[in-house]
């Protein structure tokens, strides 16, 4: 059919310049960023896959520095715990010297001291050792404040690694039980928003709690002090209301480092007892389980290192040098049960590290197939493309100079 007003010729032509042009477009945007999938029309089934794959392959990528971080973490408590192997065997070796005969009783109160300075600072770096901020050789780590430390060591909830590192404290029971055999309840009592823990039922002498740890919770987070040798010679024979005022004082000190300035604690109204009192703003005290601030004295502790707590061991006649040599091989025993315990951790999250690593390069595999730009076929899509978008130009061009044809008919 001859006709003007109707060039179905130019109109095919138009409809694959326009189809054409898309497809050209296409595949030079996935040439310039590398991406066979930049939009979700691309492939709507793909990009949902690629993007899933995205997620797993960050989560594992965050999984290994989580990894990595605990590593740190034991690595950090495993190096205390060298320490404390060390001095223990300093000690000993000051025990096997004081159980000779050729040491007289000045001779051995020389080597108790050393021995003492040096059960201090065992106990100094249970309670001090930290790992961002944290402390993780006292018992009172992690999320839940009792050692136990959650590594989250895979792309989704729940795939974590739970390790519990030691209290690697002295720490002993009070004589008796005494501070051990108050309830909880009946520690803490509350009036009008103010809360008052009271250490006055402590009965014996101060000596009786020399390295005793006395544990707060406070809704959740637990803090500790630890009586020291300090605190018994500056109270001597004095009555137990005189080492419950030092067990009120250390423990207020301990909850004003962790809580601030949102309380104030008051160690002199009442001597063994610690009144807490809200600043203006924070939320009041509160007798109810879990409502509000809530501080209660929770136990004594025992700690990993017992054996060697308290007046257990001193090393001033030969008998009890040698009563001191067997409590310091129980606790390196110990220490050397924590240490390897701390190895073989280090070890599985090693291992655990290199498995994440793994699965995360097989992942980005996975995606790289779906998602990334296989350019031997995208350059021979790109010829293709501009031989036919020449090609329907020149088609265009022909289809428009039809109409002149019909001229010829006219003359």
């Amino acid at each position: 059919m001859t006709a003007i007003n109707t060039n179905t010729g130019s109109l095919y032509a138009q409809q694959s310049l326009n189809t054409n042009a898309r497809g050209l477009a296409t595949v030079m945007q996935q040439l310039s960023t590398g991406k066979r999938i930049n939009n979700a029309v691309d492939d709507v089934a793909g990009l949902a896959i690629s993007t899933r794959l995205t997620s797993q392959i960050r989560g594992l990528n965050q999984a290994v520095r989580n990894a990595n971080d605990g590593i740190s973490l034991i690595q950090t408590a495993e190096g205390a715990t060298e320490q404390v192997t060390n001095m223990l065997q300093r000690m000993r070796e000051l025990a096997v010297q004081a159980s000779n005969d050729t040491n007289n009783e000045k001779d051995r109160g020389f080597l108790n001291g050393e021995f003492q300075q040096l059960r201090a600072e065992i106990d100094r770096i249970g309670q001090n050792t930290q790992w961002n901020g944290a402390n993780i050789l006292d018992g009172t780590g992690g999320n839940g404040h009792d050692g136990t430390f959650s590594f989250q060591v895979g792309a989704n909830s729940r795939q974590t690694i739970q390790i519990k590192l030691p209290n690697m404290q002295t720490g002993v029971n009070a004589k008796d039980g005494a501070l051990g055999d108050l309830h909880v309840e009946g520690l803490a009592t509350y009036a009008a928003g103010v809360a008052t823990i009271d250490f006055t039922a402590a009965t014996g002498t101060a000596s009786d709690y020399l390295g005793v740890v006395v544990e707060a919770n406070i809704d959740g987070k637990k803090v500790q002090y630890q009586v020291s040798q300090a605190d018994v010679d500056n109270t001597g024979a004095a009555t137990p209301v005189t080492i419950a005022d030092a067990i009120a004082t250390g423990l207020a000190a301990k909850m004003k480092a962790a809580f601030g300035s949102d309380y104030t604690y008051d160690t002199t109204t009442t001597a063994g007892k610690m009144v807490i009192t809200p600043a203006t703003g924070v939320t009041a005290l509160s007798g109810t389980t879990g409502a509000g601030f809530n501080p209660v004295v929770t136990k004594t502790v025992i700690g990993e290192l017992s054996s060697i707590g308290g007046n257990a061991i001193k090393i001033t006649d030969a008998q009890k040098a040698y009563e001191g040599l067997q409590a310091i091989d129980s606790a390196l025993q110990t220490v050397n049960a924590q240490r390897s315990n701390m190895g073989a951790l280090i070890s599985r999250l090693q291992f655990a590290s290199d498995n994440l690593s793994n699965v995360a390069a097989k992942a980005a595999e996975s995606r790289s197939r779906i998602e990334d730009t296989d350019y031997s076929v995208a350059t021979t899509e790109l010829a293709k493309r501009n031989i036919i978008q020449q090609a329907a130009q020149a088609m265009l061009a022909q289809a428009n100079q039809a109409p002149q044809m019909v001229l010829q008919l006219l003359k």
